[in-house]
């Protein structure tokens, strides 16, 4: 699934993205450390993966989009 950075916190590795329907859906240090970034600006592309059930979903991995 793909979505865009909106927020993140380098101290503790977490933040947000918006889901292409604007939904905010925020990821944990693990999620982020899962997809090997070392940064992540606001805006940038990203290619989430996120299990759980569809009104409670959770994000397992956060990496940059690429084509």
């Amino acid at each position: 699934m793909q979505a865009t950075a909106y927020t993140y916190d380098p101290e503790s590795r977490s933040g947000q993205v918006l889901l292409d329907d604007g939904t905010p859906l925020p990821f944990d240090a693990a999620a982020f450390d899962a997809g090997g970034l070392r940064l992540l600006r606001a805006g940038q592309r990203v290619r989430i993966e996120v299990e759980g059930a569809k009104d409670a979903p959770r994000i397992t991995l956060v990496t940059l989009q690429t084509l």
